[in-house]
């Protein structure tokens, strides 16, 4: 069954007339016409330069709940009062689009409030993701967002922020993020001696799976687990994330061991991987 999700982006219009900025559609999203009001002040600027700028960030946030960024687009819409409003807008557009050329059409039409000089819809389809930018986490910002990601995927593991800063001085710890945006998480345990496993886990962001991020995260954790000896690697999966389960299989992991810790409900699934059969 193909899964719909809203996106809601906090306007008074979402709320006033019935619609959601942004429709997840397995992997198609629709993001509703934007227009330039900061969201959070419900403001919006008398300059269409400026309001074109407002509606990209309004978009890309959008995006990025959806689990897709611009180079995602395959087709914009932009609807203006004034014709002549259009060219300098330009500049603003091509530094989003030039590289990604969705098709496009310019409409000249009157918007819902006379202070509205442009309004962006655009449409995108979700695929394989090629540049995933894989860095070592260093510093309390990249801890937070290792730790968000962490928790959003093991919330019965939740983890504090000295317990990462602790894990941080033991473990290999990776962010992932397409352009600026987070996309998950990697943990490398070490082996305790040489020849012995290793432990590698990925974490991807549930709107982000299924578009080759995780087997990026993993290749790059198996890489530090074969330089650090290991002749095996392990891994952990909460036994409710059934898309953890079948990445792991589909890697070639097979099951350990199950268990729930004592004074738990939650059921956790061991799995191992033979380094030299890869």
């Amino acid at each position: 069954m193909t899964k719909r999700r809203a996106i809601l982006s906090g306007s008074v219009f979402e709320e006033r007339i019935g619609y959601a900025r942004a429709v997840v559609d397995g992997d198609h999203v629709h993001v509703s016409g934007t227009t330039g009001y900061d969201y959070a002040t419900m403001t919006i600027s008398d300059d269409v330069v400026e309001q074109a700028e407002q509606c990209l960030r309004n978009i890309g946030a959008a995006l990025a709940e959806a689990g897709c960024t611009f180079a995602d687009v395959v087709r914009v819409r932009y609807l203006l009062p004034e014709r002549a409003d259009f060219e300098p807008c330009w500049p603003v557009l091509r530094r989003r689009f030039g590289e990604v050329r969705p098709a496009a059409t310019m409409m000249v039409c009157g918007l819902a409030d006379d202070r509205m000089r442009i309004e962006i819809e655009v449409y995108a389809r979700r695929g394989p993701v090629a540049d995933v930018r894989i860095a070592p986490v260093e510093g309390e910002a990249m801890l937070r967002e290792w730790r968000h990601v962490h928790n959003v995927i093991v919330p019965p593991a939740a983890l504090s922020p000295d317990e990462v800063r602790e894990r941080a001085g033991r473990y290999r710890l990776e962010n992932a993020y397409v352009g600026d945006v987070l996309v998950g998480c990697s943990t490398v345990r070490p082996p305790e001696r040489d020849g012995s496993s290793a432990t590698v886990i990925a974490r991807v962001l549930p709107e982000w799976r299924r578009r080759g991020i995780g087997t990026t995260l993993y290749g790059n954790g198996l890489a530090h687990a074969r330089e650090l000896g290991a002749d095996t690697v392990d891994t952990c999966v909460l036994a409710a994330n059934e898309d953890g389960l079948r990445f792991a299989a589909a890697l070639g992991f097979t099951e350990v061991e199950r268990y729930v810790l004592p004074g738990e409900r939650d059921e956790w699934v061991d799995l191992r991987l033979t380094v030299t059969e890869r």
